[in-house]
């Protein structure tokens, strides 16, 4: 099978739901589809070099703008036509922004699997036209791809509701939680914290994070700890920048960090906060979950997705709320990270996909 990749910037170590999604699990389908020559399309502003391999996977930069509203579209138009060009069979779809272009890689002979990571169109920074084309991207990729991935059981339900004449080519396999590498402990001083002294929280700096009722919260207590949120900014924006503004002695913004520190920052944080308003099945909060950090989240269905108790979640966008949470002793948000290794691993949702592969291949 020769299987083109699209819909993310590039692997390994580019932030980004997807990046770490394709980046933990491709490598694992070549073990269990050896016949598989996988390429991955990136967009060359966000990769180093233009045609390299990543643990049995290529590679390849792809032109693409570096903007917002439309390096998305361009960069899998690209991608769909080297596709066709270098003789794919397969090509694989992530997101639903990209997905406006599966009847053109049907158009084209090639065989389309999508990727649902979660409905973007309900993001903050989209206006009623981007959020209408997310929607007509959803629709399209759901109608035309041979098979739908959905990578939570909330929206797996909800899209075979909304498309049921398709529902019996919807599948859900979730992300999952990764085994990061050994941790970089160095991170702990150049930060100045030491375990147990400060909060986590690991996203991008966009207003669907949640990331400035986290501060709101933390400032109107009295929690001596420190708050670290690790991550960048795609783009910068008015937001990023109001958000990196609020920087002081209790709020530390890390900026983006390898996987080694990350798993540091998680190890070591007296608590993990994800505050989003929307998640597609948060692969942060399954970093830290692995990692045996207790976790504190808004109560969005992605996140409830998750299993955790009751207690583990907050009303999303009260800031009272979650205030009075982060107040509670960080054990009672603790959590089983051999649970979270197992149902959620990597080897079994790689396996999983690789059937698909098959599967539409045989088609």
């Amino acid at each position: 099978m020769k299987i083109a990749i699209t819909g993310l910037r590039g692997i390994p170590d580019v932030m980004g739901g997807v990046e770490t999604h394709c980046e933990e699990m491709l490598p694992r389908v070549r073990s269990h589809a050896p016949d598989a020559a996988i390429t991955v399309f990136a967009r060359a502003p966000y990769v180093a070099e233009a045609d390299y391999g990543f643990r049995g996977v290529r590679v390849v930069a792809l032109p693409s703008p570096r903007r917002v509203s439309l390096e998305a579209i361009i960069a899998t138009f690209n991608a769909v036509l080297a596709a066709r060009r270098t003789g794919a069979e397969i090509i694989h779809i992530h997101a639903i922004g990209p997905s406006l272009l599966v009847p053109l890689a049907r158009a084209l002979g090639l065989k389309v699997v999508m990727t649902h990571h979660g409905e973007d169109y309900n993001r903050a920074k989209w206006g009623r036209f981007a959020s209408g084309m997310l929607k007509l991207g959803e629709r399209l990729g759901v109608r035309y791809a041979h098979r739908v991935i959905a990578v939570s059981p909330s929206l797996t339900t909800r899209l075979k509701t909304r498309f049921p004449d398709r529902a019996a080519r919807i599948d859900y396999i979730p992300n999952g939680a990764p085994q990061l590498p050994e941790p970089r402990l160095a991170v702990l001083e150049q930060f100045d914290v030491t375990p147990g002294s400060y909060l986590l929280a690991v996203g991008r700096l966009v207003p669907e994070k949640g990331l400035h009722d986290l501060i709101d919260a933390h400032l109107a207590s009295d929690d001596p700890r420190s708050l670290i949120i690790a991550g960048g900014a795609d783009h910068e924006s008015n937001y990023s920048r109001s958000l990196l503004a609020r920087a002081d002695e209790r709020i530390v913004f890390a900026g983006l960090q390898d996987r080694a520190a990350l798993r540091a920052l998680y190890e070591n944080a007296a608590l993990f906060v994800m505050p989003s308003y929307h998640e597609g099945l948060p692969i942060a909060a399954l970093e830290a979950a692995s990692c045996g950090t207790p976790m504190l989240l808004s109560d969005i269905q992605p996140n409830r997705d998750l299993g955790l108790a009751p207690a583990h979640y907050f009303p999303v966008g009260n800031v009272d709320a979650l205030r009075a949470a982060l107040a509670s002793p960080a054990a009672h948000y603790a959590v089983d990270a051999g649970h979270f290794r197992t149902a959620f691993d990597w080897d079994v949702i790689a396996a999983q996909t690789a059937e698909t592969y098959r599967a539409v291949s045989e088609e």
